[in-house]
């Protein structure tokens, strides 16, 4: 939510994630330039090849590659 967005969904599936959400929202502070930097910094090497991102960086979870004739 430090980036800009008009929109962020959430999954809620009970009152009390409801309510954790609503706390996250009402009490955030955006992470300043050097926080964010920092950060990126951080996780760079980890973020470099997409092993974590497989739903970006693979077929694995695309459905239309297994079934082609939905995009007709």
């Amino acid at each position: 939510m430090s980036l800009p967005t008009s929109v962020v969904i959430t999954g809620i599936d009970s009152m009390p994630i409801l309510q954790q959400a609503l706390d996250t929202a009402r009490n955030f502070k955006p992470l300043t330039d050097a926080e964010r930097t920092a950060l990126l910094k951080k996780t760079a090497q980890a973020a470099a090849q997409g092993q974590f991102e497989k739903y970006k960086t693979s077929h694995q979870f695309d459905g239309t590659i297994q079934n082609p004739q939905w995009l007709g």
